[in-house]
């Protein structure tokens, strides 16, 4: 009897053992996107980045480690509070993995700081202040499309070239603005430039004629703006109505998304030329993907949402080679896996979590260039990775100096 008890025990032990096994294998993998549903960066991110991600998770089977894949999204509305709100109770409550997107280098941020606390991910597609891979860096934050720097040097060094050696800096006042305008003093100055004058404005500022006639006024002879969204568009435009072109002043944007091209119109925007992480049209594999999302969105993928796919789909392929969710071991797994699809090419993720990959400078087509909707840029040059983005050994991240 002793032997037939002893025997129902070991079984019952096995049989234990493999359920707890069968649970640990089965993990849920929950990803939010933090983005900016009805703001000033609605049109470059916001659901567009939603419906990206959802097609990264369709395009990898729906399921990973025995578990459906969960989506949430929310707004930040460009508040602070709001956005860390969210993303706690995303990583306190909801079970939320790799928080996505955030377009908003405040809040960006601030999120850092959380999901270091919290020992998740956050992959941002949006943010561009280049301080989340520097003296702000985690290892867990992953800057995956642009930065300050990479928006930068390539554009002074273009511009300067041609002439445009006088420089007015017309910038956002937030953390992307305050970056922005210290990489490209940096830039201007290594290119042998002059920067003649630079102010500051608010995010959603409708009216720029003070800082317009203050540009007109400094001898520049190109304005350069660190804005972002509908700031960059409306820029732009009253910079035309005051004639800053007809008195010899070229403006240029340092942040220039697709999305800012069709809202003005080739007429408007033709000749600009910037750099890009993407482009829809840049090749079969961008087309296909830009197709799908067309079908969806009724318009052509910006670089953040092309980013939050390509981020989405390099982590899932993390947790499925390593068989766990386990933060450091998936990050781990993704510094070591080359990043190549149809966002990125040449892709390598390094320590500091800057996502490196080839650049592009572009030139906005003229009407008459034009053959098809969207059909917008020329591209003009091909940045390797290593040139886009700062050196390691150039690095603030403490990470590097291990």
């Amino acid at each position: 009897m002793k032997t037939k008890r002893s025997l129902l025990a070991a079984a019952s032990c096995i049989v234990l053992g493999l359920a707890g096994a069968g649970s640990a294998l089965a993990e849920k993998v929950t990803l939010g996107v933090l983005t900016d549903m009805s703001g000033t960066f609605s049109d470059l991110s916001g659901a567009g980045s939603v419906e990206a991600a959802r097609l990264a998770i369709e395009d990898f089977g729906g399921s990973v480690l025995g578990e459906k894949i969960e989506l949430v999204s929310a707004d930040h509305q460009h508040k602070p509070e709001v956005g860390l709100n969210i993303a706690r109770q995303w990583l306190d409550r909801d079970g939320v993995d790799v928080i996505l997107d955030v377009p908003n280098s405040g809040i960006a941020l601030a999120v850092a700081n959380l999901v270091k606390e919290k020992n998740r991910i956050a992959i941002y597609a949006s943010a561009a202040t280049d301080r989340l891979t520097e003296d702000s860096c985690t290892g867990s934050g992953l800057h995956w499309t642009f930065d300050t720097y990479s928006q930068t040097q390539a554009a002074a060094q273009a511009l300067i070239g041609r002439g445009l050696d006088k420089w007015f800096l017309l910038v956002a006042d937030y953390a992307y603005g305050h970056s922005m305008e210290k990489a490209m003093r940096e830039a201007v100055t290594e290119h042998k430039g002059t920067i003649v004058g630079a102010v500051r404005h608010p995010l959603a500022t409708m009216d720029f004629s003070s800082f317009l006639l203050q540009a007109q006024g400094s001898k520049a002879n190109v304005v350069a703006l660190a804005s972002g969204g509908n700031d960059t568009i409306t820029a732009i435009k009253q910079g035309r109505e005051f004639g800053l072109q007809d008195s010899g002043i070229r403006m240029t944007s340092l942040l220039t998304f697709i999305t800012d091209i069709h809202a003005l119109g080739l007429q408007d925007m033709q000749g600009l030329q910037f750099m890009v992480p993407y482009y829809w049209d840049m090749d079969d594999k961008s087309r296909e993907f830009a197709k799908r999302f067309f079908e969806r969105m009724d318009k052509m993928p910006g670089e953040a949402q092309a980013g939050v796919y390509s981020g989405v789909l390099h982590y899932l392929k993390a947790v499925q080679a390593v068989g766990s969710k386990d933060p450091q071991k998936v990050l781990e797994k993704m510094r070591e896996m080359p990043v190549e699809d149809m966002f990125s090419r040449n892709g390598k993720l390094l320590p500091n979590g800057r996502m490196i990959h080839d650049m592009y400078l572009v030139e906005v087509k003229s009407p008459a260039e034009s053959k098809y909707p969207w059909d917008y840029y020329k591209i003009l040059a091909t940045v390797p990775a290593e040139q886009a983005f700062r050196k390691l050994s150039e690095s603030a991240c403490p990470l590097t100096k291990k």
